[in-house]
């Protein structure tokens, strides 16, 4: 089953396609001077030209979303952010004992065609303000690897919600990492409307900036034998096979990175490593906010695996064969369904979740001997990519830009 996607999920972030000029009112800089104006004032009167806020709650790095299909004739059900007007955002947390201010909220962007401008706000763990966001507008906060298995990668509405969500998420955790200084250990406090922290310290005033977190993912080929090479990790489900992937070192280049990596998780020396395409991933752990994951087809120049059993489980070739195989065998679309089925039923309030597990059955009812990652990982669009097709040497990027007229339904 070949999957192909015009850009990876996370990336096409709709909010961020364009940056407003300084004076705009859409601006960073003039929407904080708004923002400030509207919490200190009577939220509800708008000065002139000020653009209207919405805001985007999240809760231990879960985004607020809401369910905006109904499950009925073979549909599926599609989930959406729960963006709350300022206002009223304000009334609900008040009730709950939060104080809306300024230095809680974090800029994310802005769509000029709207006059709106968007923002995330982190809130700590409060049963009783679930339970009346739930009651009131029908809404939940959902783990974002959640919903990265239930977006419908088809639908571009849901597409830019998850970049959104994924932008958001990245933020405030780092946000949450970056409570004190590193040179000094003084508070420090958020700027640019969130956008960066400076040490409060007034003789260090140390400027921070969201910290990103480059990884190399590699697909490794054996030219001569028409086969790569897929590795398993402990925490992987039953079955599954994935792309070689590590962290960049200082002062290390993406190919010595990808040829260190293979090497030494494979014992695989790596000669000629072609750039395929990158994937902003924040659903990494607390601490690592943001990952960019960079991903490669790397030549093979050994073929005798030495795996490191501190890295992986284990470590094989696998024919072109075999790899379509578990491309045709997983039915990708059928999880994503099943798993947006499991968000529906959480907005709901439903106690009772399917399994995705059956997403990954043959038709014939018996589990695939092997698959992949899905659609949402970009693990999934190497592999696909040398399965079908092999990658020309020296290839350009795969993955496109989204289209000019990608929009995102807020």
């Amino acid at each position: 089953m070949a999957i192909s996607l015009n850009y990876h999920l996370f990336a096409g972030n709709p909010l961020r396609s364009k940056t407003p000029k300084l004076h705009d009112p859409l601006s960073l800089s003039s929407s904080f001077e708004s923002l400030k104006s509207h919490l200190h004032q009577n939220p509800e009167t708008h000065p002139p030209n000020s653009p209207f806020f919405k805001v985007l709650l999240f809760k231990k790095g879960r985004p607020l979303v809401s369910s905006s299909i109904e499950e009925e004739d073979g549909v599926a059900p599609s989930w959406h952010l729960g963006w709350i007007d300022l206002a009223d955002c304000k009334t609900i947390l008040g009730k709950h004992g939060v104080q809306l201010t300024e230095s809680s909220l974090v800029y994310l962007g802005s769509r000029a065609e709207e006059h709106v401008v968007y923002w995330a706000m982190d809130v700590v763990e409060n049963g009783e303000l679930a339970t009346e966001l739930s009651n009131r507008k029908q809404l939940c906060f959902v783990e974002l690897r959640t919903l990265m298995t239930a977006t419908d990668w088809t639908d571009s509405w849901v597409m830019g919600d998850l970049a959104i969500a994924g932008h958001g998420r990245a933020l405030l955790e780092w946000h949450n990492q970056s409570r004190f200084c590193g040179h000094c250990g003084d508070k420090t406090v958020p700027k640019e409307a969130g956008r960066m922290k400076q040490c409060s310290n007034e003789l260090c005033k140390k400027s921070v900036y969201p910290r990103l977190d480059p990884v190399v993912i590699m697909l490794v080929i054996d030219r001569e034998n028409n086969r790569v090479l897929l590795g398993r990790q402990s925490r992987f489900v039953p079955r599954m096979w994935s792309c070689l992937a590590g962290f960049i070192e200082p002062g290390e280049s993406l190919e010595e990175a990808v040829r260190r990596e293979a090497y030494e998780e494979t014992g695989i020396e790596v000669g000629e490593v072609v750039y395929h395409s990158s994937q902003p991933w924040p659903v990494g752990p607390n601490s690592l906010p943001c990952q960019l994951m960079v991903g490669f087809f790397a030549y093979a120049k050994s073929h005798e695996i030495n795996v490191d059993k501190e890295e992986l489980e284990d470590a094989r070739w696998h024919s072109r064969e075999d790899v379509r195989k578990a491309l045709r065998f997983a039915e990708y679309k059928k999880a994503q369904r099943l798993a947006a089925a499991k968000v529906d039923q959480m907005i709901k309030g439903v106690k009772k979740r399917r399994s995705s597990s059956a997403g990954y059955l043959a038709k014939s009812g018996e589990f695939a001997p092997m698959f992949v990652p899905g659609p949402f990982a970009i693990a999934h669009h190497l592999i696909s990519a040398w399965a079908n097709q092999d990658p020309p040497t020296g290839a350009k990027a795969q993955m496109k830009k989204p289209p000019s007229g990608f929009v995102s339904k807020l």
